[in-house]
């Protein structure tokens, strides 16, 4: 079983980077293969609504999504993992999951992707209290995760938390993110 940890952050060993691997280390426990994925070192170019996708299920702009694809469809779990910008995902996640109109479009138009079993996970950390700080980001990561057959059943949510390292001081979220990758695995034997 493969579990695709997909890293939203341009922190390298920041918070979210930190959950993630947490996260990731669980389901290696509990025996599946992991493979983390971080989106700032990818290039990504924004949708550019050419609409092809809806045609042939295929994306005419040629980048490093060519591969995000293949692996999006070959995991049988995901963990998204994004710290929270001004209430939403960061930019370099959100044109990730944007370029996935090409999955959706084969899912629900042209009706090439098959019904499946898989499951999504969501980590997200952000530096304020606010009540709402997380309901953008959980919609959009629900709706990501539709777009091509993955329901989502699990997420960890860090509110207060800012500066890089700052989750070592908060060992519970460690253990919870652990403890996310595990049940993930759990879910889908």
């Amino acid at each position: 079983m493969k579990i695709l940890g997909i890293m939203g952050s341009p922190r390298m060993k920041g918070n979210t980077d930190l959950l993630l691997d947490e996260a990731l280390r669980g389901a290696e426990s509990a025996g599946a293969e992991v493979e983390k994925m971080v989106v700032d070192k990818l290039k990504i170019t924004p949708c550019r609504e050419y609409y092809q996708c809806v045609k042939d299920g295929n994306c005419v702009i040629r980048d490093d999504m060519d591969t995000v694809y293949a692996k999006l469809l070959e995991a049988e779990g995901i963990i998204v993992a994004s710290p929270i910008f001004f209430y939403g995902l960061t930019a370099q996640l959100k044109a990730l999951i944007d370029r996935c109109q090409v999955l959706w479009a084969r899912k629900y138009i042209l009706h090439r992707l098959p019904e499946s079993t898989r499951k999504g996970a969501f980590i997200a950390v952000g530096a304020t209290q606010g009540k709402q700080l997380f309901d953008g980001a959980i919609l959009t990561v629900r709706y990501f995760f539709k777009a091509f057959g993955v329901e989502y059943v699990d997420e960890l949510l860090v509110r207060g938390v800012d500066k890089r390292g700052e989750i070592k001081e908060h060992p519970t979220a460690l253990e919870a993110a652990f403890e996310l990758g595990k049940r993930l695995v759990q879910r889908l034997a």
